[in-house]
């Protein structure tokens, strides 16, 4: 009787970790210049890690690649592979070197809870990378990301290029 207790009382003390695991957003980092020595990223733009607060996950990761090249707008698709750690994604260029770029890179938890980076491109350099949040109660969460925010990122870019002397 008292070993049942006792694993019942084990039972109920683990459980509701095991339950709370996935609460919260899912979180996404970059990183650059990925390690030329790594096999698995050797030749990649970037590398991409989903995690959930400070554990590698295997969450499924999207992003598209927004343009303006010699004045066209353009949109790529992104496609990733996966990496040899969990929650490891690598991205080779597929968008070419030329023009202003935003790259909307997003992490997947389940059907509602997303990260998303935005990685600026110039030419083939990152010139900055953002994950927009916003304050819920004493939490920073990954805000959502619109498409009217990333136009205004290339909007924004295209003027300045266009000012220089």
């Amino acid at each position: 009787m008292f070993l049942l207790t006792l694993a019942t009382v084990s039972t109920a003390l683990t459980a509701p970790t095991a339950v709370t695991a996935l609460f919260g957003p899912p979180w996404i980092s970059i990183e650059l210049p990925a390690n030329p020595y790594d096999r698995a990223t050797k030749g990649a733009f970037l590398v991409v890690h989903a995690f959930h607060h400070g554990t590698p996950m295997g969450f499924p990761v999207s992003g598209k690649a927004e343009g303006l090249v010699n004045g066209q707008r353009k949109s790529v698709e992104l496609k990733f592979d996966r990496g040899e750690r969990d929650g490891t994604y690598v991205l080779k260029n597929s968008w070419g070197n030329e023009g202003e770029w935003t790259l909307v890179i997003s992490v997947t938890q389940g059907e509602n809870d997303a990260a998303t980076a935005v990685v600026q491109v110039s030419g083939a350099k990152v010139i900055a990378v953002d994950v927009p949040t916003e304050q819920r109660g004493d939490w920073t969460v990954p805000k959502k990301v619109t498409l009217a925010e990333i136009e205004a990122t290339l909007k924004d870019r295209s003027t300045r290029l266009a000012a220089r002397p």
